[in-house]
């Protein structure tokens, strides 16, 4: 009789534990499908600290091979852009260190900020016939007709009516001219061959700007005469071959570039040149080198009579080169202000008589977007 209570006992304390233990499996089972949907809304909460160790095993389980992956590349995308942004701001920090605290204070020493060109953009043929007469009327109309307007000019001299000679410059307040002159930060360059009246460079030097005259005539490689400095040398359109240089060791002409740097400077308010035919080719340098952008002023004697050294074509197409020279200058900031023309001069325009044009012109232009950087030493304001 005890051992059958016996064995009764102990059978239903077996099923007991079986039934207790599938209780157990069907509760877990339940809660793990329960924590499986909450785990997305979980993880946009901050999980709090008697939590916070359980959720994060609670997502490693749960995340799948897929997300893993994905979490993954957003993750090594996030360190990556972090340490671009330190490495961009390493390098500011590195170059606002070289340049000084300020953009202003301290701009780099760039003579020519334009990449350089191989050939200009020629303008569009003034008429479908092509001819000389209509390229001549659109070249001379434009020579002769001034862009910009200038309450005060400086010149060679004045005549009783107050008009200005063959060269000026203007000195309006709206440019910048009159500005460095008054607080003598002003540099003029004057190229000329033989050149013997140096009114306006004398008036200027007495104004206080820092006068340089280049003429290759000169016996004396550097001269101070007067307020002015004199130099045997003068501007081209290209630089001399170094087997010339070694030969005669001493260069008698050089680009406006090569003038600039080897001068230490970076920038001219007046640039003044009677080069007798040869400024087509060096405005061109200049302009296919982006140099005007270091240039204030620019005075110019165009030579009309021929074509002009190395410039080539018939005639129509070189009126055509000339025009667009001009248009490119006028491209790169530079309006007219002020024509002379000397009756003086024959009236002859490539061998013609075309139009009743002279022979030669004497042009001002002022370079409206130019700003200077700094003292014509090379330091800063």
């Amino acid at each position: 009789m005890d051992m059958g209570r016996e064995r009764l006992t102990l059978g239903l304390l077996l099923r007991l534990g079986i039934l207790f233990t599938a209780v157990c499996v069907c509760i877990h089972l339940y809660l793990e499908r329960g924590w499986q949907g909450a785990s997305a809304p979980l993880a946009l909460r901050r999980p709090t600290k008697s939590n916070q160790k359980w959720g994060e095993q609670s997502k490693m389980k749960q995340v799948s091979a897929e997300e893993g992956e994905q979490l993954g590349k957003s993750i090594k995308r996030r360190i990556s852009y972090v340490h671009k942004l330190k490495k961009d701001s390493l390098v500011r920090k590195t170059e606002g260190d070289r340049e000084g605290p300020s953009p202003r204070c301290c701009p780099p020493l760039q003579l020519h900020r334009k990449t350089p060109r191989w050939h200009i953009d020629l303008e569009p043929w003034a008429s479908e016939s092509q001819s000389l007469e209509d390229e001549a009327k659109r070249f001379l109309s434009y020579i002769t007709t001034p862009q910009v307007s200038c309450a005060s000019l400086r010149g060679k001299k004045a005549d009783q009516e107050g008009s200005t000679g063959a060269w000026a410059v203007c000195l309006d307040p709206n440019y910048n001219l009159i500005h460095r002159i008054q607080s003598r930060h002003c540099r003029v360059y004057s190229f000329g061959l033989g050149v013997d009246d140096r009114s306006l460079e004398s008036s200027l030097a007495r104004s206080g700007c820092e006068v340089h005259c280049f003429d290759p005539s000169l016996k004396q490689p550097h001269l101070q005469q007067a307020e002015m400095w004199l130099h045997r040398l003068s501007v081209d359109w290209r630089d001399p071959s170094p087997a010339v240089v070694a030969q005669r060791q001493y260069a008698s002409t050089k680009k406006l570039a090569t003038i600039l740097n080897d001068f230490g400077h970076r920038e001219v308010d007046v640039l003044k040149a009677d080069m007798e035919s040869a400024e087509w080719k060096i405005l061109e340098n200049l302009i296919l080198e982006g140099v005007l952008d270091s240039v204030g002023q620019l005075l110019l004697e165009l030579h009309l009579h021929w074509a002009g050294f190395e410039v080539g074509g018939d005639e129509p197409s070189v009126v055509r080169y000339w025009y667009s020279l001009l248009k490119e200058l006028e491209r790169s900031g530079f309006h007219l202000f002020h024509v002379h023309s000397d009756p003086a001069k024959p009236h002859v325009f490539l061998q013609k008589n075309v139009l009743n044009a002279s022979s030669a012109y004497t042009l001002s232009w002022v370079n409206t977007q130019w700003r200077p950087l700094g003292k014509p030493d090379g330091t800063q304001k």
